[in-house]
């Protein structure tokens, strides 16, 4: 586990677009909006928003109300693709965990921090258990779904589009158009959106690592073209952006 907190929300309360190293899970209590990624969603009382590392997310509520959330890492198979905004169930199961978390964290007996580690292996089985068939692809999408988990997981490697057409058993030419059709982006610009959130988020996180060594770690050719990616992406060079947020902060 990397974070717990339990807060409460003002009305109109607004938390900008931001991303985590880690998986988060947000629990609501009140009604609001948000948009995990390109997708935005209405959440309510029992609902939670399930966000994948380096994905970005924002927060808006329009009824004051409390919020529990919880950042965690976990290398699950399948938990990478069920990002979104799901209901709880019956006997808020996810619920459940997440105050006995809670509890374990404020008491802070003995082996708290092993006790919390086995709290995120049983939510990530219940998430499994609870959302899995849910965001199960269909069969004729197996393929597809199986190359943006791989992408999501080796993102920092030297990967070509026609490795990911072969893994996917099409040539290069269907692959990027059944790509595209599925995932309303283009596999490079996937793969560069992913590159950029973790190169953003190291920028900040390790303040004492150089430009080019952030650069190769996050997968690009070189420094030039992280460069060059960086301030078309963010208006910015990679040294003012993290200049500007370690002021801000």
């Amino acid at each position: 586990m990397d974070f717990l907190f339990f807060s409460k929300r003002r009305e109109e309360h607004y938390i900008p677009p931001h991303f985590h190293e880690c998986y988060e899970l947000v629990y609501y209590y009140g009604n609001g909006k948000t948009r995990i990624g390109k997708a935005s969603h209405d959440f309510r009382k029992h609902s939670f928003a399930l966000v994948t590392p380096y994905t970005e997310h924002d927060e808006l509520h329009t009824a004051a109300a409390d919020v529990l959330f919880v950042g965690f890492y976990c290398e699950r198979d399948g938990l990478a693709h069920l990002a979104g905004l799901y209901d709880d169930d019956e006997n808020q199961a996810i619920e459940s965990i997440l105050l006995r978390m809670k509890e374990e964290f404020v008491r802070q007996r003995d082996d708290f921090a092993e006790m919390l580690n086995l709290f995120v292996g049983e939510l990530s089985i219940q998430l499994g258990r609870l959302i899995g068939d849910k965001k199960a692809p269909k069969q004729t999408d197996d393929r597809m779904q199986y190359v943006l988990n791989y992408m999501d997981e080796h993102f920092r490697q030297k990967i070509s589009v026609q490795t990911l057409a072969d893994l996917a058993g099409y040539s290069y030419g269907r692959f990027r158009h059944l790509f595209k059709e599925k995932f309303d982006i283009a596999p490079l610009q996937y793969l560069y959106e992913k590159r950029l959130n973790y190169a953003r988020s190291s920028l900040l996180l390790h303040p004492e690592k150089q430009v080019s060594e952030i650069a190769l770690d996050a997968g690009f050719v070189n420094d030039a073209q992280f460069c060059s990616m960086f301030k078309r992406e963010t208006g910015m060079t990679p040294k003012g952006y993290r200049m500007s947020k370690t002021k801000n902060s």
